[in-house]
């Protein structure tokens, strides 16, 4: 079977496991302990970062190349068009959101984090063991913006990328206004990059997640519940309801009402 080393919050994990859902792949979710975890990742592939897919004695390491290998070694249901232009435009596409929404969205995702003690707890996994939930939900929020500048998340740099990210929703939008997939009328990467990298502005409303139930269809405020945005998330969630499989035993939520992550 398949294995994917991942974070359960990493959106680069999520595009590659809706990927693997989207081609009907059964898979095994191994999560990676930050620090000890990524140490062991090292030796086994050479580098620390998430996801990695094992496929037998193979280690395939970034979800761009893990999506081009799943293409050529599982070709049913492909997700590269042959349509040289086509094929050009959804790569470029996936390169984009790639670089564009999932880097901008890890930076308005950590704002909320700093400014929410609870929320920064709830976001952890299920199955997180008690004690470490309350040592993450317990960090000072002062810690947290020192530790922001210095990874580049200063206040200027978040309120950059939300800006950012409001004109990339709009764009999405308008792609989308006259077609079901951003490339007209079978999805392709792009659709599946763009609609997994948007999990950190909106969770999803169904059980896709290992997160509390509190938190299904939670989003950033200025981004979620922005009417001008809402075409582009009801497209998201029905991508996620067409592919996307549920958590094992827990079916999919209907008609809760999204609520809000809030954020300065």
């Amino acid at each position: 079977m398949l294995e994917l080393y991942q974070w359960e919050l990493s959106q680069y994990s999520e595009k590659v496991r809706l990927i693997l859902d989207y081609k009907g792949l059964e898979y095994r979710k191994i999560e990676v302990t930050p620090g000890i975890g990524q140490v062991e990742l090292f030796r086994l592939t050479g580098q620390k970062q998430v996801p990695v897919l094992k496929d037998g004695h193979k280690y395939i390491v970034d979800s761009t190349a893990i999506a081009k290998y799943l293409d050529s070694e599982y070709p049913d249901r492909p997700l590269i068009p042959t349509n040289p232009k086509k094929r050009a435009t959804a790569l470029l596409l996936e390169d984009w959101a790639d670089e564009s929404i999932g880097v901008k969205g890890r930076k308005a995702l950590f704002a909320a984090i700093s400014q929410d003690q609870s929320f920064r707890k709830s976001l952890l996994p299920v199955s997180t063991p008690d004690i470490f939930k309350s040592m993450i939900e317990g960090v000072p929020a002062d810690f947290l913006s020192v530790l922001g500048f210095g990874v580049g998340f200063s206040p200027d740099a978040i309120s950059s990328a939300i800006a950012s990210l409001k004109q990339d929703l709009e764009i999405l939008t308008e792609l989308l206004a006259d077609s079901p997939y951003l490339l007209g009328d079978e999805p392709t990467i792009a659709d599946l990059t763009v609609a997994g990298l948007s999990i950190l502005l909106k969770f999803p409303e169904g059980p896709y997640l290992d997160l509390p139930e509190s938190l299904r269809g939670k989003g950033l405020p200025i981004l979620a519940d922005n009417p001008d945005y809402e075409a582009f998330f009801t497209w998201r969630d029905r991508i996620y309801t067409q592919f996307r499989k549920p958590l094992s035993g827990k079916p999919p939520a209907a008609g809760s009402a999204p609520t809000s992550i809030q954020i300065d």
